[in-house]
């Protein structure tokens, strides 16, 4: 199967399709499609790697993606314990008619729209929402497109965490794809550990200039920025929840070697010290 263009299956009679994935992985591969994708994390957790930025997901939280836009899960098995379960609605916005959306009965989900372009995070979804999604199985079409519409606008009026940055407006070629996956596959892997700029060029096969130019003009960061995101979001992660340890012991694990580093890569990104992102979590 080719990383880009990622094809959902679905035949030219439909609107729209609902999928159950029930793996002890969800799909790891770097890719994109032109459907909107609507996901219910039913069971699991881990990373979502969206443009040029990495978040981390749980059970509960419904992550929404935009059409095109590239990004990959990297379910956390050892604390999955089990099978990783997601629920997922996709669909285009040209799907019903090319000017469905457009109908002023249907203002209230534009916000939809707009949001989700970098796409979007909803952390504590309600219950009604929930339940919704939990429907789809057993509905009849009919019932399906009811629905839809219906957690679309809820979707609009929810509090939202934006998953990317960077708005991306036309597909990767496989080419692309390929090397961006096997950049992050590496990156994923070996993040705790010291990455050099000669390391991750070769992984992709170019020059250090070219892999700089490359990776900047297609995450609009440098490649060191993106690496020290993904071990401050692994520190956050521990922070969280390996109390016992210390800030040295959890500075060590994410891949820094010198704590004051640490320290004010941490502060850049959360906004908060590693001692009051910790702080704060003993008085919440």
């Amino acid at each position: 199967m080719k990383v880009f263009p990622f094809k959902i299956p679905k035949s030219s009679e439909e609107a729209f399709i609902y999928q159950e994935d029930c793996e002890t992985i969800f799909y790891d591969k770097y890719h994109q499609h032109e459907e909107i994708q609507i996901s219910y994390i039913k069971k699991g957790e881990g990373k979502i790697l969206v443009g040029d930025m990495i978040t981390e997901y749980q059970k509960g939280d419904i992550i929404i993606l935009g059409s095109n836009l590239p990004h990959v899960f990297k379910s956390d098995i050892s604390e999955s314990r089990g099978m990783s379960v997601m629920l997922t609605v996709f669909f285009t916005e040209n799907g019903f008619g090319k000017d469905f959306f457009n109908l002023p009965e249907l203002n209230a989900v534009e916000p939809f729209f707009t949001a989700i372009k970098n796409g979007i995070q909803i952390r504590d979804a309600k219950p009604s929402i929930i339940r919704k999604f939990k429907k789809f199985k057993e509905a009849d079409k009919y019932d399906r497109f009811i629905l839809l519409m219906s957690m679309l606008k809820a979707f609009s009026q929810s509090d939202k965490k934006h998953l990317s940055n960077y708005v991306f407006n036309k597909p990767f070629t496989d080419a692309e794809g390929k090397r961006m996956q096997m950049v992050f596959d590496f990156v994923m892997t070996h993040y705790q550990k010291n990455i050099t700029l000669d390391e991750i060029a070769q992984i992709a096969n170019m020059t250090k200039n070219a892999f700089c130019k490359y990776f900047k003009t297609r995450t609009k960061k440098t490649f060191f920025q993106f690496l020290i995101e993904i071990r401050i979001e692994h520190a956050a992660k521990l922070l969280i929840k390996n109390k016992e340890l210390s800030i040295i012991e959890i500075s060590e694990l994410s891949g820094f070697n010198n704590i004051s580093n640490f320290n004010r890569k941490f502060k850049e990104i959360k906004k908060k010290t590693p001692f009051e992102f910790k702080s704060s979590l003993i008085k919440s």
